[in-house]
């Protein structure tokens, strides 16, 4: 029997680009570690190009329909391809600063994002669990990577203990769910729920396990312990990292799990969804008004934004998961501007991840801080930025959906948060620097963050092709 093995070839890239980059760093010395570099970024652009090449608008189940690979799939992993790319060419100088810029935290990234494209295209609770445990793993070890300190450290042991919590309430519940439906098969189990094959109760408990594993790993309160303490205790470029291309990956979790297995109980698991989306929305803004560290006030930020892309979920239908989707696109692209601005900051001995290190920002450079305006405009929701239509789009989905109040809470919510974003505009741009020092950009870098920062006001003017390309994705991987 021939086996096709198209569908996983972007997989199969990454992984052979990963192990390619672990045998030749072997022989190469501290001053041509830049060779392992460009290895891992050529690796993520022939993983494009693949993905690119066998994309097309059917849906293809592969290896006993372990792995699918839809629209969505291939959309999400080159969404994860350029944001992993983008984490690379802002870390660079950080991570040669600090004793980082070796292979192995190149073949721990290229892991991590091959967990992350095993997670994306799994069609099975077996491979679903598989790709999350590659990816943790590697996490756990990339944060853990300066193991002489004692923050990173501090940070990898919460978030492995608690990594590993959350890893068994997914593995229980999807084992009362096999033994609910009879079948670890996504689609089987859909087509079980569907026709009320199911042994109700022991359903309804794995449901909720599966849930509280998913809220997790978005950082949902009250499962959101972790976030600030390995955001802030994690070197910048691996909170960077952490902060961005997972979320891609978390996306496709929820959407496999609660759209695609249990699409048929989504009135069993809405009603979670409302307390997370509210939790996580209020508690959010709330504390990260009295955050005094950027990268923490960021962490409470992401708390609050993955609330968003729940009241996305809530609406149980394509016009809702295309509005979730479109808003991680909006929160990863504007992610990786607010904190690559931190690694551009940043200098030997120097994090640069206090707000009063953003103070006189214009002063220094006009440029850098009209980008950081950006992101920080982007995360509070205001045009003429893509974080604008991001909030929009959900709280339509939620009113389309009959939640009227929930959007309420979320409009309120959002101008909470818009008073600590703002204050950093404040800071930028009305407060005298305390450091005057020139800010020295590889020109590489600056290319890509300029590029980056402007993409978040471009695609607030016109949204219309990343919205209809969230939109398609979904109705071509038949998620109506």
């Amino acid at each position: 029997m021939t086996v096709n093995f198209m569908p996983v070839l972007p997989e199969i890239v990454v992984l052979t680009g990963a192990s390619i980059i672990l045998l030749v760093d072997v022989f190469l010395s501290d001053e041509r570690r830049h060779v392992s570099y460009w290895l891992t970024q050529f690796t993520l652009l022939v993983a494009a190009c693949v993905t690119l090449k066998t994309s097309d608008d059917h849906v293809v189940r592969v290896l006993h329909n372990l792995v699918v690979d839809d629209f969505v799939a291939d959309v999400l992993r080159l969404f994860s391809f350029v944001a992993v790319s983008a984490v690379l060419f802002y870390s660079r100088t950080y991570l040669a600063l600090r004793d980082l810029f070796r292979g192995e935290t190149f073949v721990l990234i290229l892991f991590a994002l091959l967990g992350m494209q095993v997670l994306i295209s799994a069609n099975n609770f077996l491979t679903l669990y598989l790709g999350l445990e590659l990816m943790s793993l590697s996490l756990y070890a990339l944060v853990a990577m300066q193991r002489d300190e004692a923050a990173p450290s501090e940070a990898a042991m919460k978030y492995f203990v608690l990594g590993a919590l959350a890893s068994g309430f997914l593995l229980y519940g999807m084992s009362m769910i096999y033994g609910a439906t009879g079948t670890l098969d996504i689609d089987k189990v859909a087509q079980a729920v569907l026709g009320k094959n199911e042994n109700n109760v022991l359903l309804i408990f794995g449901l909720v396990f599966v849930v509280s594993a998913v809220a997790f790993k978005l950082g949902a309160v009250p499962y959101h312990m972790w976030v600030p303490d390995v955001y802030q205790g994690a070197p910048t470029a691996i909170t960077l990292l952490i902060g961005t291309a997972p979320e891609f990956a978390a996306f496709a979790m929820i959407l496999r799990l609660l759209a695609g297995a249990l699409g048929g109980a989504e009135g069993s698991w809405q009603g979670m969804l409302i307390v997370l989306t509210v939790l996580s929305v209020s508690l959010g803004h709330i504390v990260a008004i009295a955050q005094t560290n950027l990268k923490r006030m960021l962490a409470y930020s992401t708390i609050a934004n993955m609330g968003y892309v729940l009241m996305g979920f809530l609406a149980a239908d394509v016009n809702g998961y295309s509005a979730a989707m479109f808003y991680m696109v909006a929160y990863v692209m504007t992610s990786l501007v607010s904190f690559g601005m931190i690694l551009l900051l940043s200098r030997k001995g120097f994090e640069a991840d206090r707000l009063d290190d953003l103070k006189g920002l214009n002063a220094r450079s006009p440029w850098w801080a009209f980008i950081m305006l950006l992101a920080m405009f982007s995360l509070a929701g205001m045009p003429p930025t893509i974080g604008f239509y991001a909030k929009l789009l959900v709280l339509q989905a939620a009113v389309k959906a009959g939640f009227v109040w929930l959007a309420v809470v979320g409009v309120i919510a959002a101008l909470i948060g818009a008073f600590y974003y703002l204050r950093i505009v404040k800071l930028m741009y009305f407060d005298e620097p305390a450091d005057r020092s020139p800010i020295d950009a590889r020109g590489d870098t600056g290319v890509v963050l300029s590029a980056n920062g402007l993409a978040l006001l471009l695609f607030g003017i016109l949204p219309q092709p990343i919205m209809g390309l969230c939109a398609v994705a979904l109705v071509n991987s038949q998620y109506y």
